[in-house]
């Protein structure tokens, strides 16, 4: 299993890391927000020594309540970090964080390859078309709503099953508009609460069914420290614990705040199920 971002061949044999770059003031965890360009090449340089396959840039937060900027200031935010990036380090694949067309464009002509969608094509329909006419793979997420008032968008009949419609119906519809490369992210922590957040992990394997790559989001998230009545700077255990679930249950693509220890989970990880094979020779 690859993606070809644009050009580069991203395999998907072994499990990846994508590291979270935020250019903005107000996304949940305050180590991921980085506002000026040296401190994002500091921040991208490290990742990449330590391991990172992907970086994640933003520019606009969608933690729960978050306000809508406008498309020139978030596209002013992340231009000119990807095009340094890219720059400084022209073999990293890197993937930009946002719901609108016109950034998302603006990001590829900069040096993007890859587009993290949260809203998969609903706040934005040309946001697809987009990917397919760069043929940049497309990352969509599972959310109601949007980040204004997904908290309150928890109730359904049957998760698991809803989202697995969800995810068949659009991967369809977009391979039939030429998407070429498709990401499964199934959203935790979005429109989802604590419960359904746990029953989704728990039960990540059913998505990995689909046929496509499946990323795993749950970085420092309200699951954990909601949970242990903490807060973000102080869940990294939880956050490696809840890797090794997602990798235990087909995880591809890990996207996380600290590249390092994610990087540790996954050679965990590996020998484990290394020795499985060997078991079963």
């Amino acid at each position: 299993m690859t993606l070809n971002c644009k050009g580069s061949l991203l395999d998907l044999t072994r499990p990846k890391v994508m590291g979270i770059i935020n250019v903005n003031y107000d996304s949940f965890y305050a180590g991921s927000r980085f506002q000026s360009l040296d401190e994002a090449l500091e921040v991208a340089g490290r990742m990449l020594a330590e391991g990172a396959d992907i970086l994640d840039i933003g520019g606009m937060s969608t933690r729960p309540d978050a306000p809508e900027i406008s498309i020139s200031e978030e596209l002013g935010r992340v231009e000119e970090v990807i095009a340094a990036i890219s720059s400084s380090f022209p073999e990293a694949i890197i993937s930009i964080d946002t719901y609108r067309m016109e950034v998302a464009r603006g990001a590829i002509e900069a040096g993007a390859s890859m587009i993290n969608d949260i809203s998969a094509g609903r706040l934005d329909p040309n946001l697809p078309l987009l990917a397919a006419e760069y043929g940049v793979p497309y990352i969509m997420m599972h959310m109601r709503g949007t980040p204004m008032n997904m908290k309150h968008l928890t109730q359904y009949d049957d998760l698991i099953l809803e989202m697995v419609d969800y995810f068949l119906h659009l991967t369809a519809r977009y391979k039939s508009l030429g998407v070429q490369d498709m990401v499964i992210d199934p959203g935790f922590g979005f429109s989802k609460n604590l419960i359904q957040n746990y029953e989704l992990l728990d039960k990540l394997e059913v998505f990995s069914l689909l046929g496509y790559p499946l990323l795993a989001g749950v970085s420092r998230k309200g699951m954990f420290w909601r949970l242990l009545n903490s807060s973000p700077g102080e869940v990294l255990p939880a956050t490696c614990a809840a890797h090794m679930a997602a990798l235990e249950r087909g995880a591809n693509i890990l996207r996380v705040h600290d590249v390092a220890p994610a990087k540790q989970v996954i050679a965990v990880y590996e020998q484990l199920d290394n020795r499985k094979g060997e078991d079963n020779c």
